[in-house]
């Protein structure tokens, strides 16, 4: 029976996150392990208004900053072989990663 890998992945640079997810596919297609994904998952947004003027007095004049955090989702079969390089690959800061067996 072959086990699965859940591979959740989430970053606020989505550059970053897409480099990651072929460097996943790269590995998938060089082993030739059946994979489905990367699938996007809705993107977070976190709002935050906060007042141009420090003090508060003034016109109430706003600025409105934003974050995404993008989120994608690959399911893959769980092979020792593939694994093993799974958690070689460079992952740069911004990506976090979470890898659940099923």
């Amino acid at each position: 029976m072959v086990r699965k890998a859940r591979i959740r992945l989430t970053s606020t640079d989505y550059k970053k996150l897409e480099e990651v997810c072929e460097e996943l596919k790269a590995i998938a297609q060089k082993t030739g392990v059946k994979m489905t994904g990367p699938i996007p998952l809705p993107t977070k947004r976190l709002r935050v208004p906060v007042l141009k003027s420090p003090c508060g007095e003034g016109t109430a004049t706003w600025d409105r900053w934003e974050m995404r955090i993008h989120k994608r989702l690959i399911d893959i079969d769980a092979e020792e072989r593939v694994m093993r390089r799974i958690m070689r690959i460079p992952v740069p800061e911004e990506v976090h990663i979470t890898i659940e067996l099923l």
